[in-house]
């Protein structure tokens, strides 16, 4: 099999040396490039055609969600498969992180993640699944908290059945379907039919979306 193609985007230039060892450290990746800012990350995602792109949000010139979105729009128009986008934070989950979800990112995980986290973070997304940074469901649950200026629930969020919205909160929390289904007393195959039906009511891809649309409409606790 071919090496994993993994592009980086950072503003920091030691930070970009680090990733860039580590990638290359590993049999199967190989490093495709860096941009310090998100008009070049556009350029090196059109030029290198990465599978990964590790892309930090907090940027000058343009920012990681607005390079997530050109990029994935870029190969979108040109048919082309397009890379799985990573974004890179200091924060476990604050509305930078939260909108790059939302703009078509596969996932997020800490810049101090542990390097054997952000490898297995890389090799996950490749493979079509979603990365959540692991503390970040806890965080959501601290932080939640009513009356903090978030949304309301979009209308489809009152055709979960009670049961759906008891999986959705459990997922929420970062629960498995392994872990939910001990919690309920349900078989594991239940545990996901119910995840799939709320996802497709909600209009969500993925568990890392759920977990960003509890946050944004601060259901965390419902």
């Amino acid at each position: 099999m071919s090496p994993i193609r993994v592009a980086l985007v950072d503003d920091q230039a030691l930070f970009r040396a680090g990733i860039r060892m580590l990638v290359e450290s590993q049999d199967d990746l190989a490093f495709a490039g860096d941009a310090e800012d998100g008009r070049a990350a556009v350029a090196l995602a059109a030029r290198s055609r990465p599978d990964v792109v590790l892309m930090d949000v907090r940027m000058p010139q343009l920012d990681g969600i607005a390079a997530t979105e050109r990029i994935l729009a870029d190969a979108e128009r040109e048919g082309r498969e397009p890379p799985r986008i990573l974004v890179l934070t200091t924060f476990d989950l604050d509305e930078h992180a939260a909108r790059a979800i939302r703009a078509g990112a596969s996932g997020f995980v800490l810049k101090d993640a542990d390097p054997e986290f952000l490898l297995a973070a890389i090799r996950t997304v490749h493979r079509g699944n979603a990365v959540i940074a692991a503390n970040a469901t806890r965080e959501l649950i601290a932080h939640g908290g009513r009356g903090n200026g978030r949304r309301a629930a979009p209308p489809s969020w009152q055709d979960l059945t009670a049961r759906e919205r008891e999986i959705f909160a459990l997922a929420a929390k970062g629960l498995s379907n392994a872990e939910i289904a001990a919690s309920e007393f349900l078989s594991e195959a239940t545990v996901k039919t119910h995840l799939s039906r709320v996802l497709a009511k909600l209009g969500l891809r993925d568990r890392v979306q759920l977990v960003v649309f509890a946050y944004e409409h601060d259901l965390s606790g419902d």
